[in-house]
């Protein structure tokens, strides 16, 4: 049975200090929010601490995919594309309304890789992991596919092949609040100051964001998924050097207006290896990334560079016939990722696997560091790093994810469309569109949005482009939500549609 769910925004005095917990988990993007939700399940008392909010780097910064990585391939990284591919199936069953199907199309360029190198890798790509809810890859004519439309004349023939786009953010939101629900303790705002290990203990001072005082906290375990920050953590806050070569790599973004009518996706090859993904983004936009350069500085300051709009755009246009320049450019953003790798190595090799270092077999209160991973993977991280500490948790459950739905995701046979026609039957009130988006969104958790609202006036105050008051209030109460940045960013992608209006009621109406 789930217990009474525990939304902290901060430290209230009603936590005072010393409080115990199995696990203090530092770190409030995908890793960290997975380990938090699958320790909790397994019946651990868990707290975790964010110094900004849910996703508020890194993990709602991606390029956005649940996929095995096709391009790894050529790095022999088989492992990691088999394990991505398996956990593709596990996350599209479990959160079908944030997690969909998405086709892509890669144009054949010849003076690039041989198209019997293309057709090995998708054959490869088919076959290495469990395949059910997608079709295979297949060769298409893009003289008279729908695809080549948009695309320069002289590239006559091309390939198809299936993976899975996701909202990130909300991956992550949807993994706090199965938590939260399942007991844990989830602090935004919160920043972890320093840790101490005394006996069988760690002793963990938090400091919440405001004028709140700091107070301490006692721990079991300590984990350390702090993302980008991970090394600095280590060293800034525990006192420790870390023995693992980290590198930082940004990558951005750009959304420009839509570039193509349909609904596929295209992976393009570049001669520097690199590829650009162009994906429909938002009904409007078309995304376009990644790139992915060294950076150095704090990953909270990561922003995109006009050398690097310029290369985005310079990519796209060897393929699309309508050109884009630096001025077409609506929206940006930049992530940093942590990676584990040789300085010598050319970025787009290093590894996107993860590594889990723990030193559970010398200590009594062990401390866990997670470095690298990505997105598709992150369930299988947060598994492994629970099951290496079994001898330290002995009371701890077996593992219960892999078949378990995220909030809003029980939804039968993970059949999203007849969901939203028996959604859109049950509220024929409800305009098409935000239909689709609320669905989407929230998936069967729409009612406790809705709250027994049977028009849209009940819904409240109309703050713009969609979005009411009944929405805020749920976001507020129910996912952590702060700023108009949370949840226009984040919680929704509302910022490209409302209007600056809208985010200055919005603004208002959450001081």
């Amino acid at each position: 049975m789930r217990r009474e769910a525990k939304r902290e925004q901060g430290l209230g005095k009603d936590t005072g200090d010393n409080q115990t917990f199995d696990l203090v988990i530092i770190g409030g993007g995908i890793n960290g929010a997975g380990i938090a939700r699958d320790a909790a399940g397994r019946g651990l008392s868990v707290l975790l601490c964010e110094q900004d909010d849910l996703a508020g780097h890194t993990s709602s910064a991606s390029t956005k995919l649940i996929h095995g990585g096709l391009r790894y391939l050529e790095y022999y990284e088989f492992g990691l594309v088999r394990k991505s591919l398996q956990e593709r199936e596990v996350l599209m069953r479990a959160a079908p309304h944030i997690i969909r199907p998405l086709s892509f199309v890669m144009p054949h360029n010849p003076g690039l890789r041989p198209a019997w190198m293309i057709r090995a890798g998708l054959f490869l790509y088919d076959h290495l992991g469990k395949r059910e809810l997608l079709p295979a890859s297949e060769s298409i004519d893009l003289r008279t596919h729908a695809a080549g439309q948009a695309l320069k004349p002289e590239l006559t023939k091309g390939f198809m092949y299936a993976d899975a786009w996701v909202e990130d953010a909300r991956l992550v939101v949807l993994n706090a609040l199965d938590a939260a629900e399942r007991g844990a303790t989830i602090l935004t705002r919160t920043r972890c100051i320093s840790a101490r290990r005394y006996a069988d203990m760690w002793d963990v001072t938090l400091q919440p964001a405001g004028d709140h005082a700091s107070r301490v906290v006692r721990c079991r375990v300590l984990i350390n998924a702090s993302g980008p920050w991970v090394a600095k953590v280590l060293d800034q806050v525990l006192g420790r050097k870390s023995q693992r070569h980290l590198r930082l790599a940004k990558g951005s973004h750009i959304i420009v207006k839509r570039m193509f009518e349909h609904d596929h996706a295209y992976l393009l090859q570049n001669p520097d290896k690199r590829i650009l993904f162009a994906i429909p983004y938002e009904r409007e936009f078309t995304l376009l990334g990644t790139t992915d350069v060294e950076y150095e500085g704090d990953p909270a300051d990561a922003a995109i560079t006009n050398e690097e709009i310029g290369y985005l755009c310079k990519m796209a246009n060897q393929y699309f016939a309508r050109e884009i320049t630096p001025a077409d450019v609506i929206w940006t953003y930049s992530g940093v990722r942590p990676l584990l790798g040789d300085e010598a190595t050319d970025l787009s090799a290093v590894t996107r696997d993860y590594l889990l270092e723990s030193d559970a077999m010398s200590e009594s209160a062990p401390l866990l560091c997670v470095f690298g991973g990505k997105i598709t993977t992150y369930r299988r991280l947060a598994e492994e790093a629970l099951d290496s500490l079994a001898i330290s948790l002995s009371h701890m459950k077996s593992a219960w994810t892999a078949p378990a739905p995220l909030p809003g995701g029980d939804i039968a046979n993970a059949d999203f469309e007849a969901f939203l026609t028996e959604l859109r039957r049950a509220n024929a009130w409800l305009p098409e569109p935000l239909a689709r988006r609320y669905a989407r969104a929230y998936g069967t958790r729409i009612d406790r949005l809705l709250a027994g609202a049977r028009s849209l006036a009940e819904l409240g105050e109309d703050f713009g482009g969609g979005l009411y008051e009944a929405e805020i209030h749920y976001l507020v109460t129910q996912e952590w939500a702060q700023t108009a940045e949370d949840i226009l960013w984040r919680r929704s992608k509302l910022g490209l549609h409302v209007s600056e209006e809208t985010v200055r009621r919005l603004t208002q109406r959450l001081t």
